[in-house]
């Protein structure tokens, strides 16, 4: 029985990375390296994250700096950040590539926390998944005799619980990134 809520924590454990990563991606109006890092960039016939092609470094909270390894990737680099329609401003020097990130207006603001809204309700619905799963799983064993009923309510509780602390742990991670969109 062990084995099935090892499963319930690994897949929540996940699910919370998941969404970490996700909301990182969402523009506070500071520059960090995850706003482009993941954008596709179409190099050597495949498409590649930025992060996998160039060096990426914040120089200023309004600035990020992109060195690719291949000066020939530049202009791809270039066309994907123009393409991926993430309001920055985009100058090529020749050399490298700096974004520049504009000042959040407040009805951009506010689209951001309805994104960061539902990716939160994306993890809320895969910690879901992963209960139904575990539970399905622990009917199973109840019903081939390998638990007991009193083993199966028990169960339940304690599923149930980890449930609620993992949908407490996706709503601080959303509060708190609420408070940084919303921070002038």
């Amino acid at each position: 029985m062990d084995d099935y809520m090892k499963d319930l924590k690994d897949g929540s454990e996940k699910t919370l990375e998941y969404l970490e990563t996700e909301l990182a991606n969402i523009h506070t109006g500071r520059a960090t390296t995850g706003l482009v890092s993941d954008v596709l960039v179409d190099v050597y016939g495949t498409k590649s994250p930025v992060k996998q092609v160039a060096n990426i470094t914040v120089t200023d909270s309004r600035s990020i700096a992109i060195q690719p390894w291949d000066k020939g990737n530049l202009v791809q680099i270039e066309n994907a950040l123009r393409d991926s329609n993430l309001g920055f401003g985009i100058v090529n020097s020749g050399d490298a590539i700096r974004v520049n990130i504009p000042d959040l207006t407040e009805d951009r603001r506010n689209e951001y926390v309805k994104l960061a809204k539902e990716k939160a309700e994306e993890a809320k619905v895969g910690i879901r998944n992963a209960r139904h799963e575990v539970w399905e799983k622990t009917k199973k064993a109840k019903n081939e005799g390998a638990i007991s009923e009193d083993d199966l309510y028990r169960r339940e509780d304690e599923i149930n619980k980890y449930v609620d602390l993992m949908n407490k742990k996706i709503e601080e991670i959303f509060n708190a990134k609420e408070i940084e969109l919303r921070e002038v």
